[in-house]
């Protein structure tokens, strides 16, 4: 099966990879970790406005989505440069808002669509911490059918990545809705959490990689480029293979994720070569340059495509598990393969990939460890 992208969304990603590459991550990350979220928000408010955050927001609160493909290819591109703040928590907390409805949703999720709110989050069975709950505008936990907005960020813990601030929210605060809708939607935020990651993991491991294989072109030894030897070769195919495995099973689960909110699968037959998969319920026309838009009735990886059998039999959290398990997992070996090849230099910061490097094993295990994962995928 090939999972192919409509043209408006590789002009999303070109657009995204434009908007990024002038925005200096590295010097953003720095500022991150030091505390200063300044240049964080700025760059936050500019992926709002090319339409990121919208794309996990209904159309009645000023998104146009969901639309789990499109979210695929922005996290992709923002894993690429390694773009700091709650980025899978803000676009969980979307759904998880519009879910449990209420005025919390009417409140909060307009600014999520436009950049203006950034949100954390808490849920069952995650772990006990919230992302970057220091910088986030508010953040929610939900205990069992109660969804509640946290006091405060709460205590500080140690992470890998110090981009990447691990909190324990405050207990208790104010209930914003209860009832079966919040335990629904906490489990369709947590699919969406995870789903993010994963593209946010992939992303990661094609930058590792990309920086390895230039290093290794210009690292000489014995008077050629180290890139030459044959085990250096085998082990940037290794970490190739994983990334390009991982891919499909990505898109995959986004797929699923689009059936799952359309109600119903798109088609029984096999696909022809080359088609994409799904059946489309996007809107017609993304934010104003932003490239958005399936258009009605096409496919959310290309018009008039179809779902055959494999990929479409897992359901929609079995294949976000198995996206999220093979993501994190060739993320995390891109890191390794990258910090053996770059030696002693891979642990300074002086080296911006160092950023990089810090960030694969916090995003294969944040939410979902791998044994997590698979052990969802065999329970169906």
């Amino acid at each position: 099966m090939r999972f192919v992208l409509t043209g408006e969304q590789r002009e999303f990603a070109r657009s995204l990879d434009a908007l990024l590459r002038a925005a200096d991550t590295p010097g953003v990350l720095r500022a991150w970790a030091a505390g200063d979220h300044g240049p964080g928000r700025a760059l936050w408010r500019r992926l709002g406005d090319a339409g990121v955050f919208a794309l996990a927001v209904p159309e009645a609160y000023g998104g146009v989505g969901p639309l789990p493909v499109e979210a695929a290819v922005a996290c992709v591109e923002l894993g690429r440069y390694a773009v700091p703040g709650p980025v899978a928590e803000t676009l969980a907390a979307g759904v998880l808002l519009a879910g449990a409805g209420g005025a919390a949703a009417k409140e909060w999720l307009p600014g999520i669509a436009s950049g203006a709110a950034m949100l954390s989050l808490r849920l069952p069975g995650h772990g006990p911490y919230a992302l970057d709950a220091d910088a986030a505008d508010a953040v929610f936990t939900v205990d069992g059918d109660g969804l509640r907005r946290a006091p405060g960020p709460g205590e500080l813990s140690v992470s890998a990545d110090p981009a990447r601030r691990l909190f324990r929210p405050d207990p208790g605060g104010e209930p914003v809705a209860g009832g079966r809708a919040v335990e629904a939607a906490s489990r369709a935020a947590g699919d969406w959490a995870s789903f993010a990651t994963a593209a946010l993991a992939l992303g990661c491991g094609e930058e590792l990689l990309r920086a390895t294989v230039a290093y290794v072109r210009q690292r000489r030894q014995f008077g050629v480029p180290v890139g030459s030897f044959q085990a250096v070769k085998h082990r940037l195919a290794d970490t190739l293979l994983g990334l390009e495995f991982a891919r499909p099973l990505l898109y995959g689960a986004a797929v699923e994720l689009t059936e799952e909110l359309s109600g119903g699968r798109a088609g029984t037959g096999s696909p022809e070569p080359g088609a994409g998969v799904g059946s489309g319920t996007g809107p017609a026309e993304g934010p104003p340059g932003s490239g958005l838009g399936t258009g009605r009735g096409a496919g959310p990886l290309g018009a008039g495509s179809r779902t055959g059998p494999g990929m479409g039999s897992l359901g929609a959290g079995a294949a976000v598990a198995a996206a999220k398990a093979a993501a994190g997992e060739a993320g995390y070996a891109a890191a390794r393969t990258a910090l053996q090849l770059h030696g002693a230099i891979g642990y300074t910061e002086e080296l911006d990939l160092a950023w990089w490097l810090r960030r694969a094993r916090p995003l294969r295990d944040a939410w979902g460890t791998p044994s997590a994962c698979r052990a969802r995928v065999l329970a169906g």
